[in-house]
């Protein structure tokens, strides 16, 4: 039987190279893509030589044409993509009054466009085999927003409404569109995937005392984050599930209570309750 191939992009580090090492397990053929030659490496450390065979590392920074372009190139060498895991992002973070245009438009290159770039050079390759599956790793911030992270919940949410027309768009095409929405897990995104406002923390900031609250519950609480690889399994259970997948899988200690909580209860009640966890020294 023919392997199946997986297209993962942003496979260098948190949920990429966990997705790269549970599909390669899974039989996969991977097409992993990183931005930078010094990370190849890090794709390849822990892999059997068994799984380097059946592994394609390929260049791409999703947030320019040109290089998706090329890419778009070289993916004419390979016969079909059974899945697209759109991973490739990163956090800016600040508040909104002191980021800048420029910074909101860095996170939605990568986060939003990027994904729109990626996902239209794979289309014809599934239009053209008239099935596939495509798999936008979205956040548990693309449902709910957070203070001093706007950026990234705006860039988020515009990926659940792309999603969600794309979905629509492709379904007779044998195409499924799905949105996998991880909470808090151990990865990179809050350390090197973070681009931090210049002005975050600074003495002069009106916002100084919200930043140091929000801060020291995340270094505090970082510790209990979920182990990855509990979304990597299951991104390969959507992408082998038999049938029409649902639209959004969400995953994460405590974010079913979460998004239930928010749905059900008045935007006012939901306010304070968050405002009054910030009031925390």
């Amino acid at each position: 039987m023919t392997k199946k191939t997986v297209l993962i992009t942003g496979a260098s580090g948190g949920f990429g190279k966990t997705f790269t090492k549970v599909f390669l397990q899974a039989g996969y053929h991977v097409i992993a893509t990183i931005r930078q030659q010094n990370k190849k490496q890090e794709v390849l450390s822990g892999l059997s030589e068994q799984e380097r065979t059946n592994l394609t590392l390929l260049f791409l920074d999703v947030s320019h044409d040109q290089s998706v372009a090329q890419f778009q190139t070289a993916l004419s060498a390979f016969h079909r993509i059974d899945v697209l895991i759109n991973n490739a992002g990163f956090a800016v973070a600040g508040f909104a009054e002191e980021l800048t245009v420029e910074e909101y438009k860095l996170q939605f290159e990568t986060n939003f466009f990027g994904v729109i770039r990626v996902t239209n050079a794979v289309l014809p390759f599934m239009r053209k085999q008239c099935s596939g599956r495509i798999i936008n790793i979205s956040s548990i911030s693309g449902l709910v927003g957070f203070p001093a992270l706007s950026p990234y919940v705006s860039s988020k949410y515009a990926l659940e409404g792309y999603s969600e027309s794309l979905r629509l768009e492709v379904k007779d095409f044998g195409i499924d569109v799905v949105l996998l929405e991880p909470g808090s897990f151990q990865t990179n995104i809050w350390t090197s995937g973070t681009h931090l406002s210049q002005n975050a923390g600074s003495e002069v900031s009106p916002y100084k005392n919200m930043f140091t609250t929000i801060n020291n519950r995340m270094l505090a609480e970082r510790s209990s984050y979920g182990d990855p690889s509990a979304v990597g399994f299951l991104a390969l259970k959507i992408a082998d599930a038999k049938g029409t997948p649902s639209l959004r899988y969400t995953v994460g200690k405590g974010v079913t209570f979460m998004l239930t909580l928010k749905r059900l209860i008045p935007w006012k009640t939901w306010e304070r309750m968050v405002l009054k966890q910030l009031q925390k020294p």
